[in-house]
């Protein structure tokens, strides 16, 4: 029987629903009374001189309160006065700088976003500054030496204070300690300008109709593509411009001449701003006494060591080696259709490069599979699966979801939305959602917290409010914004972010929501991805927009599904080939010697994965080398995790709906974040040890 698939469309939440129809905060009042919760939606500084006055505020009482710290009788310290208050002030900061890198990263206003970078700055200097306030070490360490009787949460709380200090180098000669400081502090700020100059990128390249021969009509009348008579502008930074080109034109010398646009970006600031972050990373990594940057970035992670993390990722790399050299064979042979023969008509091998591989692998799709991407599309437009999505995580979580009216928009189309128990009605968070692109935006897709989950020192619960910065296809004049099933596939995993951050009820700050290792955080998202895969779950939202009462197929589905398996090989190279350059710039290296941060990372990706131009400096515009630095094999990590964790809902009684299911996933793995050890919440999660076999499949 299909009756619950039914109820969920009429579940589903219009998206866009009229101002004068929305909900507001105040609302939640009582409910967050009941359930002494707090809700709060952000005070947006307005102009660039209140955001930078919003840091030096936060600031000055941070300091105020290090100072408190700082002078306490060391015969009177508690876990209260030291710990926890240290966990508060670090709180209150880190909001605004949330808000300041949302500024930065999604405002229209190029002044809001220099002021808020500027902040960012500032307050990334402070808070490595924290850690060298020797008198508030003292005061800590001076209640961690009574060898407090501590449990749960609270232990690790001091433990992991106390591993801090160790790691910033508290044991350290007093120069050493100074050098490792402003070591560390170069590197916030040269982290934040990498980012920035990303984010700022911006490259357009005109083509001819005829040079983009193969495209599909609809995308010659997307906004801003038509800019002459024959004229057509691809703006290289906004991806899904990038990949409806790599996937669809016809002309290699067209995909050629924007992949080398596109991995060209922010070249010339990011290339040398890069190798100076490598050079400081590895002298930060000596001073401290370990070999290199990803021994230091791991050594609190699931992997524990860079050696253990690069022989995962080469495990994997030699175990897939098989399949992707069939595969690549395949494309291969595609290819070979497409050239001239040479000399007395036999054909020679053509090889597969870089810019080669998406269109192939559509083209392999097409014609193997039946499964055209494009017309995919009409099955996909953005509120039928946002109405969708929510309608199923609303019921799998045991949540209520309510559109709420915005005090102050960023951009015009923004919306807030508030979480809710659906049994208790506890409110549990607000998220904004942010879907399209525009200049100087974040220009990727991520959840970014603005409030995290806490339990304040009145006794009331902060409840955590969040932002998804995403960037899909607008509408145009006469289709809505059509999203691919890959497009579907993220909403549907960074929307699991947001629920990690959105449902935690850890105690404090630094353990709530998705403040997990990052060879973790990704797992849970990950496992979400397989809905999208499932038949009975794509009928719950997935229709023609032209004519709702086609649904996708089954063996259409089956195909999809056919085509994923028959080109894994070359996504999960490409991923490793990421993962093994992100490692290998981080890895143990001569502290005199110079880093060349594209002589380091582009043979390895033609190694692992395909040949390159040389022209070309992906690592420029790769933004996970900050942020993630040494911290890309988490993906790879995090997926056999995943797959384990989905035959939890593969097994269960009502599958990928299975509301028993998805509260334990939010009780065992969302809510309590990193306030037990990850691995028990695995654990405890799956009813039995972890095991890799699922992934092996």
């Amino acid at each position: 029987m299909n009756f619950r698939y039914t109820l969920l469309l009429v579940l589903g939440l219009a998206f866009g629903a009229r101002a004068e129809d929305l909900k507001s905060i105040d609302s939640y009042r009582d409910a967050g009374a009941k359930a002494n919760a707090q809700l709060t939606i952000p005070d947006w500084p307005q102009t660039p001189e209140a955001v930078e006055t919003s840091a030096r505020e936060a600031i000055k009482k941070g300091n105020a309160v290090l100072d408190a710290i700082g002078k306490l009788d060391r015969k009177k310290v508690t876990f209260q006065n030291t710990v926890v208050a240290l966990d508060d002030l670090a709180y209150d900061v880190n909001n605004v700088e949330n808000k300041a890198t949302i500024i930065k990263e999604a405002n229209t206003d190029p002044k809001m976003r220099a002021a808020a970078e500027n902040a960012v700055k500032t307050l990334n200097d402070w808070f490595v500054g924290i850690d060298y306030r020797e008198d508030v070490y003292k005061s800590i360490k001076a209640f961690a030496d009574t060898n407090p009787q501590l449990t749960g949460e609270d232990k690790k709380l001091l433990d992991e204070t106390m591993r801090d200090y160790r790691r910033a180098g508290l044991a350290l000669p007093a120069a050493k300690r100074k050098e490792v400081e402003q070591l560390r502090k170069q590197l916030a700020r040269l982290g934040t300008d990498f980012n920035s100059n990303i984010a700022n990128a911006k490259r357009p390249v005109v083509f001819t109709k005829a040079e983009l021969e193969g495209m599909p009509e609809d995308f010659f009348t997307k906004p801003g593509i038509k800019t002459g008579d024959d004229a057509y502008s691809v703006l290289a930074n906004v991806t899904w411009q990038y990949n409806t080109v790599e996937e669809n034109a016809k002309s290699e010398a067209t995909r050629k001449k924007l992949y080398i646009a596109r991995e060209t970006l922010a070249k010339e600031k990011n290339v040398p701003l890069l190798n100076q972050m490598l050079t400081l990373r590895n002298k930060i990594a000596l001073r401290l006494g370990y070999k290199s940057w990803d021994d230091f970035q791991t050594e609190p992670r699931m992997a524990k060591t860079g050696a253990a993390a690069q022989k995962y990722i080469d495990d994997l790399v030699a175990g897939i080696e098989p399949k992707f050299a069939a595969e690549l064979s395949e494309l291969q042979k595609m290819k070979q259709l497409d050239v001239q023969p040479h000399g007395n008509g036999v054909f020679t091998a053509p090889r597969i490069n870089i810019w080669d591989w998406r269109y192939y692998q559509n083209q392999l799709k097409k014609q193997k599979f039946a499964v055209d991407a494009q017309a995919l599309r009409n099955f996909f437009p953005l509120q039928k699966v946002l109405d969708g999505m929510f309608a199923i995580y609303q019921r799998i979580f045991d949540l209520k979801f309510e559109q709420v009216a915005v005090p102050y928009k960023w951009i015009g189309d923004l919306e807030l939305w508030s979480v809710s128990d659906a049994a208790s009605g506890e409110p549990l968070g607000l998220f904004y959602l942010d879907m399209f692109p525009r200049d100087g935006k974040f220009n990727h897709f991520a959840e970014f917290e603005i409030i995290g989950g806490k339990l304040l020192p009145d006794g009331k619960y902060q409840r955590p409010t969040v932002t998804l910065l995403c960037n899909f296809p607008p509408a145009t004049a006469d289709k809505p914004s059509l999203l691919s099933h890959n497009e579907v596939e993220i909403l549907f995993h960074e929307f699991g972010h947001v629920l990690h951050t959105i449902t935690t009820h850890a105690k404090y700050a630094r353990f709530a929501g998705t403040h997990v290792p990052t060879d973790f955080v990704e797992a849970p998202s990950q496992m979400l991805q397989n809905w999208v895969w499932d038949k009975n779950v794509l009928d719950s939202f997935a229709a023609d927009y032209r004519d709702p009462s086609k649904k996708i197929p089954a063996e259409t589905i089956q195909k999809m599904k056919d085509a994923k398996l028959a080109t894994a090989g070359v996504f999960y190279r490409r991923q490793f080939a990421f993962a093994s350059l992100d490692l290998a710039l981080h890895g143990p290296h001569a502290e005199n010697a110079p880093y060349d941060c594209v002589a380091i990372s582009n043979p390895i990706l033609e190694k692992v994965f395909l040949p390159i131009d040389p022209s070309t400096t992906f690592v420029s515009y790769f933004g996970h080398l900050n942020g993630y630095d040494a911290g890309y094999y988490g993906y790879a990590w995090a997926d056999a995790i995943a797959a384990d964790m989905a035959t939890v809902f593969e097994s269960a009684p009502e599958g990928y709906f299975d509301q028993q299911a998805g509260v334990r996933l939010r009780n065992e793995i969302y809510a309590v974040g990193d306030s037990r050890d990850v691995n028990d919440s695995i654990e405890k999660f799956l009813g039995r040890k972890q095991s890799v076999q699922p992934f092996l499949k």
